[in-house]
């Protein structure tokens, strides 16, 4: 299971974190600030987004609202100290799935997190895209065009996969690096540049126009 937490709590996020990765083993991306759990979940997929009512640059209802106003359809929690019955009619209203009321035991909140994925709210996605007549395929990891097949290295085709699934959007240099390489590599935001020019002689091979841009100082986007 892929899931966000955003939790401004250091200690609570620290020990979340921990325990979700070690005792449930699933992949964790930890976010302290509502500006960072909007931009990730958009950009990534998730199976579960856990957010705390309670943070700056926007709180956790805040986001919710917005991200379900923008059609989001993935498994929402909030996570929040607020236990009154209107808090968890606002917290719900918002487009919350469910609500946890902090301090929690986590075994409960494993329980909750099982039951929300049992519900399959993430679209399937589909194991072929077609952009500009060139076909990606999700499963191969290659891409093909006229009866030809380029193989992508594992590196090139997540890149490519993020950007496709966020086209026209610019990402980060550190939003990419975090979601592919991760921060406990060793290697530096070279690698990414590095990556985006072999992916772009293999996409050149079919397309005469530059589908991934570089936007200065900000990260890439592909734009067809």
């Amino acid at each position: 299971m892929h899931v966000l937490l955003a939790e401004d709590d250091l200690k609570l996020g620290e020990l979340t974190t921990y325990m979700l990765s070690k005792k449930a083993k699933y992949e964790v991306d930890w976010v302290q600030n509502g500006e960072d759990a909007y931009d990730y979940a958009i950009a990534t997929h998730y199976d579960v987004l856990i957010l705390d009512w309670m943070m700056p640059n926007g709180d956790g209802v805040e986001v919710c609202r917005k991200l379900r106003k923008e059609g989001y359809g993935g498994a929402i929690l909030m996570l929040t100290a607020k236990d009154s019955i209107q808090d968890r009619v606002i917290g719900l209203d918002g487009g919350a799935d469910d609500y946890l009321v902090k301090p929690f035991e986590i075994e409960e909140l494993l329980a909750r997190l099982r039951a929300l994925t049992r519900r399959n709210f993430s679209p399937i996605r589909e194991e072929q895209v077609t952009i500009d007549g060139i076909i990606i395929n999700r499963t191969s990891q290659t891409i093909s065009k006229d009866a030809k097949i380029i193989q992508l290295t594992p590196r090139e085709f997540q890149l490519l996969d993020l950007l496709v699934d966020n086209k026209g959007q610019v990402l980060t240099r550190e939003l990419i690096f975090e979601r592919i390489w991760g921060y406990d590599t060793d290697v530096s935001y070279k690698t990414i540049d590095a990556t985006v020019k072999l992916l772009r002689k293999k996409l050149a091979k079919f397309s005469k126009g530059t589908w991934l841009q570089s936007i200065r100082g900000v990260g890439y986007k592909l734009e067809t």
